[in-house]
């Protein structure tokens, strides 16, 4: 039996539970940076082939750097309709539909990689298998949090959890019921 892809959203987050503080600011990611170090990224980033990302993420990407999944079919959620380029799709429609299709090809897993509103939209909607969590010991007070105001109960398991001397806390998640039996408030 074919083995499904994954969903998997790799993200960090302040210890206060922000991706991002007022401005978008990402300064806080700087706290942990160690030459040699990129906390098992590259590793995850071979285990993909499919990224999804909304479009302010897009944005504020592009602005700073050239994109950096170009070498994999990437699906940018925006209500913006655009023609796609290459392996680049602007995608403005159902996100259940999207990835329920995307699973259904041949593949590696699928990253959701930002922001906070297509994670936000993703979780509500059952979607994310694998929850990859960078904790920063940093706590920013305000900003653009990292879990809805009222998010779904959901029943995760931790898989592994491990720290860093940088004081960086990565913990991976697995849901450990399908979407249709998730806990009731």
């Amino acid at each position: 039996m074919k083995e499904e892809r994954s969903l998997v959203a790799y993200i960090a987050s302040s210890l206060d539970g922000y991706i991002a503080g007022p401005g978008d600011n990402l300064d806080f990611l700087s706290a942990v940076q160690t030459e040699g170090e990129d906390y098992g990224y590259a590793a995850f980033l071979s285990t993909v082939d499919t990224v999804l990302m909304g479009r302010r993420t897009y944005d504020w990407v592009t602005e700073r750097v050239e994109f950096p999944h170009s070498d994999k079919t990437s699906y940018i959620w925006t209500r913006a309709s655009q023609p796609s380029r290459g392996n680049l799709h602007f995608y403005g429609g159902d996100l259940g539909t999207l990835v329920r299709d995307l699973k259904a090809r041949p593949g590696k897993n699928i990253f959701c990689d930002g922001g906070a509103q297509l994670f936000g939209a993703l979780l509500q909607a059952d979607l994310i298998d694998e929850l990859i969590l960078s904790v920063v010991p940093v706590l920013l007070g305000s900003g653009i949090r990292l879990f809805p105001e009222s998010p779904k109960p959901k029943n995760l398991r931790l898989s592994s959890a491990r720290s860093y001397p940088s004081g960086l806390v990565q913990m991976h998640y697995t849901r450990t019921t399908p979407a249709s039996d998730a806990v009731q408030p």
